[in-house]
């Protein structure tokens, strides 16, 4: 009796490698900017703005502090797009140079900000009690002023230079920070994987920086998000009221009161520095506003 062959039938299974962080980063963004349209104009203005002030020493048609007693307050043309200013300097290499630095002091008084109102915020909400207390008392003493206001009172108290001006900033965008950061940082605290990291006995500074701090990202993200346009709205209010960066070409700087005096007859050297102020700060809302709507959880079911 003859047996017939058996034949297997060999499977094999192609596994697919997981999608790495990179690849999962990159259509997140893509998704991000075929969602938000708005969003994706803002980062296309901050882009933008940041690659000019970059690339100012390459892009500037000049030297902007060069002046031409032959030129004063000559109109657009061709050798001088912007025009010139009241002692015929270059108005479009002025408003180039000037993008330095008006986005380096929002940036940094920016990343300031949220650092110390970050620590604050958590460290007050981990603590509790007394430093709790004081810090709060602190936090509202600071509220109590309007922002622009206390920026030129600290800046006319410690003097009007760049780094003055930076930490103005910092301390009156500070508050606001610290509020929501501590608000999430509460509601954290009583999670039920931060009593299990402090039974297991965890140190009060991991539990902080490892189990709490991290997230409040989404929150400080989206409390943060508008301050680079707030600041650099400040300071060029500072500069306008006469308290604002004297040795430094800023946007602020272009929109000053001496400058001022001159619109009726070269409207050309307010209006340049202005739309570009305008339109960063514009663009820095605007992805703001697409930020918090993905990641504030209230507003997600709304997209």
């Amino acid at each position: 009796m003859s047996s017939k062959p058996t034949t297997t039938t060999a499977q094999t299974f192609v596994q697919i490698p997981a999608p790495s962080q990179w690849a999962r980063g990159f259509k997140a963004s893509l998704r991000f900017l075929r969602t938000k349209p708005l969003g994706a104009i803002g980062i296309f203005l901050i882009v933008f703005f940041s690659i000019v002030a970059l690339a100012a020493p390459v892009i500037s048609p000049s030297n902007p502090k060069d002046t031409n007693v032959f030129n004063i307050l000559a109109s657009p043309s061709l050798e001088y797009p912007f025009g010139t200013d009241m002692l015929g300097r270059d108005m479009l290499s002025r408003t180039i140079w000037g993008s330095r630095v008006s986005i380096f002091i929002g940036l940094v008084s920016m990343l300031g900000a949220s650092v110390v109102g970050a620590l604050l915020g958590v460290a007050s909400a981990y603590f509790a009690g007394k430093f709790d207390l004081i810090v709060q008392r602190f936090i509202d003493a600071l509220s109590a002023f309007p922002s622009l206001l206390l920026a030129m009172a600290l800046v006319a108290a410690f003097g009007s230079s760049f780094l003055n001006i930076i930490a103005a900033l910092v301390i009156v965008f500070t508050p606001r920070i610290t509020r929501v950061v501590r608000s999430v940082a509460l509601s954290i605290k009583a999670m039920p994987y931060v009593e299990s990291a402090r039974s297991s006995g965890a140190n009060n500074s991991r539990i902080m920086f490892r189990h709490i701090l991290p997230n409040t990202f989404a929150s400080l993200i989206i409390a943060s998000s508008g301050l680079i346009g707030s600041a650099i709205v400040i300071e060029a209010s500072l500069s306008f009221l006469g308290v604002g960066t004297t040795n430094t070409i800023s946007w602020g700087g272009l929109l000053s009161r001496e400058v001022m005096a001159f619109f009726t007859a070269a409207p050309w050297i307010v209006i340049y520095p202005g739309v570009a102020l305008t339109l960063l700060v514009f663009g820095v809302n605007i992805l703001g506003d697409a930020l918090r709507d993905v990641l504030d959880p209230r507003l997600r079911g709304r997209n």
